[in-house]
C-alpha cells in the first residue's frame, strides 16, 4: 500500500517512506491511496484476541512493506508491562448504553500512549528499510500530552533526538512536570511564549524551511514528527476504535454487526480521524461524536461547514483541547472531497490567508451522515465531572468530561439511544486542581500535593507514574518566543 498527499497525488510512497518522512514537502498529510476493508467475520475474530494481536491484524492491513513478526515484536514491546492493565485499553461500563474506552493506563497516564508506544519502534524500522544514514530529529509540538508521550517513547532510542515545544502558560502543573524532568541523553524540552498553535505554527514552519533542512542534513539529521500528522502515530489510534468494539460485542450490549456510537473529546481532529478510518474500513459505527471545550472551532464546523479560527483562544481545564488549527481535518476533508487535492489546497490556502474556508455542499452531506457535534463550558466540564462521581462513584478527567457532557445533550436533543462509548483520554491525576475543585474541593496547593489530596477525597488510588513524580528533578526549565524556535533545534542539534 502507498500513501499520498492530500495537497498532490502524484507525491506517492511506501508506509516506511511516509513514516519516516511524517509530513509532506509540499505540506500536506499522507493518507492511504485506498482504505483496507474488514469484514464482520474478521470481526468475530478479533473478538477473541487479546489486545496486542487486534493491533497487528489491523495495522498489517496498511503496513505491508512491514512483516507480521516485525508487527508482533513491536506490539509485544509497545503494549506490555508498561501499562497497568493487562487488556491495554479496557472498556468501563457505566451503564447499560454507556461506556467508557479508557485509553490511560500506558506509562505517561494519557491516550497518547497508544500510538507513541508504537511508533518509535515503526519508525527505526522504518530508517532501516529506507536506507537511511542521517539521525531524524523528531519535533514534537504539544498541548499537554503528546509531549510527554513522545518524550517516554523516544527517550534513548537509537538514531533518534527528539525536541518537545509546549504553550507557557498552557499546560496543567502535572502535565508540565512530566515534559520538564523526563530522562534521556537525547531528549530537549523548551516552552513557547503564546498558545498551542503557536507551537505547532512555529514547528510546521520549521519543516517547510529548506535551508534549515540543508543545514541539518550537514550535521547528518533529517527532520520527522511524532504530532497525530504522522500517519505512524495516527494508526496506532484506529486500533483501539475496533478492539473497543468487541469488547462492547464481548459485554453482551450489542450483538456483533449492530452499530454504536464514539464521543471523542477533539482538539487537533487525529483521535476522532482514527475513528472515521475505522467506519470507513466497516466498524460498525453509526455516529462520531465531536466534543469541543469552549474554543468550539470544530462544533460550528461540523454544524456549519465554515472552518474559521478567527475568535477569541480560551486557555481551558481541558488544556490538549486548547485548539483553534485542527492539523488533522485536512485528512477527513480530503477524504470527503472524493480525494480533490486541488480543492484542498484552496482550503489550505484559504485557512492560511483569510484563517477560514467553507466546504461545498458534497463535503458537507457527508459530515452530516457521520459526525455530530458540541461543546462544553468550564462549568459544565466540572458540574460532570461531580455528578459522574458523586452518583456512579467514577472519576474522569476534564477532557472526558467534556465529552460525556456533550454526549448526554446529543442524546437529548436527538433521542438517538445507540449504545455509546465515551473514549476516555486521561487519568484524572493528570488535572489534579481542575478535578478537585469539581468535586468541591480547596485546590489551591502545589501540584505534587494535589495528588495526595485527590486519593484522600476519592479513595481512587493514584496511578503509579504519578505518583513517581514526587522523587523527579527539573532538567527543562527554558522558555522563548516562537521567532526563536528554529534556533532552538538547530542548538539542540549541534
Amino acid at each position: 500500500m502507498r500513501y499520498q498527499s492530500t495537497r498532490d497525488k502524484s507525491i506517492s510512497f511506501t508506509s516506511a517512506e511516509a513514516i519516516a518522512r511524517g509530513l509532506s514537502r509540499d505540506g500536506g498529510l499522507f493518507v492511504p491511496e485506498e482504505i483496507p476493508a474488514i469484514t464482520i467475520e474478521e470481526i468475530e475474530k478479533l473478538c477473541g484476541m487479546k489486545y496486542q494481536d487486534r493491533a497487528v491484524y489491523v495495522m498489517k492491513k496498511y503496513l505491508d512493506d512491514f512483516s507480521e513478526a516485525e508487527l508482533q515484536d513491536f506490539t509485544s514491546k509497545g503494549y506490555g508491562d508498561n501499562y497497568d492493565s493487562d487488556k491495554i485499553a479496557p472498556v468501563y461500563k457505566l451503564d447499560d448504553n454507556t461506556f467508557f474506552l479508557e485509553l490511560w493506563h500506558g506509562p505517561t497516564c494519557a491516550f497518547k500512549d497508544m500510538a507513541l508506544q508504537m511508533l518509535p519502534h515503526l519508525l527505526t524500522a522504518s530508517l532501516i528499510k529506507n536506507g537511511e544514514e542521517k539521525q531524524v530529529c523528531i519535533l514534537v509540538a504539544t498541548s499537554g500530552d503528546t509531549g510527554k508521550a513522545a518524550l517516554e517513547g523516544f527517550s534513548d532510542v537509537d538514531r533518534t533526538k527528539i525536541m518537545v515545544f509546549y504553550p507557557k502558560d498552557g499546560v496543567s502543573d502535572i502535565q508540565k512536570l512530566q515534559m520538564a524532568s523526563q530522562s534521556g541523553n537525547n531528549v530537549g524540552v523548551c516552552s513557547v511564549v503564546g498558545n498551542f498553535d503557536d507551537a505547532q505554527t512555529g514547528v510546521k514552519k520549521i519543516f517547510s524551511d529548506a535551508e534549515l533542512r540543508e543545514r541539518l542534513a550537514e550535521k547528518g539529521y533529517f527532520l520527522s514528527s511524532a504530532n497525530s500528522i504522522n500517519w505512524g502515530r495516527l494508526l496506532p489510534q484506529v486500533v483501539y476504535y475496533i478492539s473497543a468494539y468487541c469488547d462492547v460485542v464481548n459485554s453482551g450490549a450489542v450483538k456483533l454487526g449492530d452499530a454504536i456510537n464514539f464521543c471523542v473529546p477533539t482538539g487537533n481532529f487525529g483521535n476522532i480521524l482514527a475513528g472515521y478510518y475505522a467506519k470507513m474500513m466497516g466498524l460498525p459505527v453509526n455516529k462520531l461524536i465531536c466534543a469541543s471545550n469552549s474554543n468550539d472551532v470544530l462544533t460550528e464546523f461540523i454544524s456549519t461547514g465554515v472552518y474559521n479560527r478567527n475568535r477569541k483562544f480560551f486557555t481551558t481545564i481541558s488544556p490538549s483541547m486548547d485548539i483553534l488549527v485542527s492539523s488533522n481535518l485536512e485528512r477527513l476533508v480530503f477524504e470527503l472531497s472524493g480525494k480533490d487535492e486541488e480543492k484542498i489546497r484552496g482550503y489550505m490556502a484559504d485557512l492560511n490567508t483569510k484563517g477560514v474556508y467553507t466546504v461545498d455542499e458534497k463535503i458537507k452531506s457527508a459530515l452530516d451522515a457521520d459526525f455530530a457535534a458540541g461543546c462544553c463550558s468550564e462549568e459544565e466540564t466540572k458540574a460532570i465531572i461531580g455528578k459522574t462521581f458523586s452518583e456512579k462513584n467514577y472519576l474522569i478527567d476534564t477532557h472526558t468530561a467534556v465529552a460525556y457532557h456533550v454526549m448526554e445533550e446529543y442524546r437529548k436533543d436527538t433521542g438517538d439511544d445507540t449504545v455509546s462509548v465515551v473514549v476516555s483520554t486521561a487519568s484524572p491525576y493528570k488535572f489534579c486542581a481542575a478535578v478537585l475543585e469539581a468535586l468541591g474541593q480547596d485546590a489551591n496547593d502545589d501540584g505534587l500535593k494535589l495528588i495526595d489530596k485527590l486519593t484522600e477525597v476519592t479513595g481512587v488510588e493514584a496511578p503509579k507514574p504519578i505518583v513517581a513524580l514526587k522523587d523527579k528533578k527539573i532538567r527543562f526549565d527554558g522558555w522563548v518566543n516562537k521567532e526563536e524556535m528554529i534556533k532552538v533545534v538547530e542548538d539542540f542539534l549541534v
